[in-house]
């Protein structure tokens, strides 16, 4: 079968590799359609990192080493069922929960298996991946979707984590929300806020972005914080409260303090993006002598079916945030290089093999 192989930086070729075969407990996939997330766009451009194996050093549970298959933002439909499995049929339209975990360390033990120790992701750290022709997975992580077409589908794998940071918020209904960054996720945390019935006001610098936030109808305002004043707006929004809770979606310095000038005493700032370098907090002053809590969140776990049931109940449409679709043979030039040249005006690429 035909399949998108990862060797490494800037390194990605269409290969023939050996089908999957199904097995007790698992079922078998055709992927329909793969988003590109920032996690790609890192191993393209700059190389594996892990939970992305070496060409010389194997994953933990995988024990694969590169090249690896490509791709774990992934919809498709189901071909096939191992023997034992219950609960999903040939040709379900399903989504598949990427991770691979020991199931054995102390944070599996507590049901945050989201921070397993030997953490995987399929599509990054090996057992195939969404840029194939056909996939076989465990039931734990393949999710019916029903009726929900199969491009939107594909994007239940980035709104899991923006409905994650939302419930690891504490962020109650009623209240008023700021998200600093609209890329994807920052999108999708907008869009499950506002399901959740928070006020949104998103700060982007990019144009094109914040039209998207507003057009999509994620967001109540938008601010461009570099030729407006956040803080007074948020202010003025708020009739001098300030924010209930803030979201870090843009993972830098300058977003951090500003973010965290806008909170309301007792306010929250919760971190999602994955922040390169260290970030300097004036406890005391930011925090401490208003009583603010600071938390963080990554990944997900057990918030799929939550994910899916927003979108299909009509809260969330993500249909505003599908940009672009591709077929695999152009991933390089119209998804990795598209993605960089041209990211103010691309939300999600979606790639199909055929």
């Amino acid at each position: 079968m035909k399949a998108a192989m990862y060797y490494g930086k800037e390194d990605i070729r269409i290969e023939d590799i050996a089908e999957p075969q199904i097995r007790p407990g698992t079922v078998k996939i055709a992927p329909a359609f793969n988003g590109i997330c920032g996690s790609d766009l890192h191993l393209f451009h700059d190389g594996p990192i892990p939970p992305a194996p070496s060409s010389d050093e194997a994953h933990p549970i995988s024990g694969e080493t590169l090249p690896v298959v490509l791709g774990h933002e992934f919809s498709g439909t189901v071909e096939e069922v191992g023997e034992g499995v219950e609960g999903v049929s040939v040709g379900d339209s399903v989504v598949v929960e990427p991770l691979m975990v020991d199931g054995t360390c102390p944070a599996c033990r507590k049901g945050k298996y989201n921070l397993c120790e030997k953490m995987g992701f399929i599509g990054i750290s090996g057992l195939g991946g969404g840029l194939s022709e056909h996939i076989v997975v465990e039931q734990r992580w393949v999710h019916p979707v029903g009726d929900m077409p199969l491009d939107q589908a594909a994007l239940i794998e980035p709104l899991a984590v923006a409905v994650h940071a939302v419930k690891h918020s504490g962020a109650e209904s009623g209240g008023i929300a700021v998200v600093g960054g609209a890329g994807p996720i920052g999108l999708l945390v907008a869009a499950v806020l506002k399901a959740k019935g928070l006020s949104t006001i998103v700060s982007e610098v990019s144009h094109a972005r914040r039209e998207k936030a507003l057009s999509s109808g994620v967001a109540d305002i938008v601010v461009d914080p570099v030729n407006e004043d956040l803080a007074a707006a948020v202010r003025e929004y708020t009739a001098g409260a300030g924010a209930d809770v803030a979201f870090d979606a843009a993972g830098v310095q300058v977003v951090v303090n500003q973010l965290l000038e806008v909170l309301g005493a007792g306010g929250r700032l919760e971190v999602v993006a994955i922040h390169t370098k260290p970030v300097e907090l004036d406890l005391a002053a930011q925090l401490t002598m208003q009583d603010r809590s600071l938390g963080s969140s990554v990944g997900y776990a057990h918030d799929h079916a939550d994910a899916i049931e927003l979108v299909r109940s009509g809260k969330v449409d993500l249909a505003p945030f599908i940009t672009s679709k591709i077929v695999v043979a152009d991933i390089i030039e119209q998804g990795f290089h598209r993605l960089i040249e041209n990211k103010e005006e691309e939300v999600k690429v979606l790639v199909s093999m055929a």
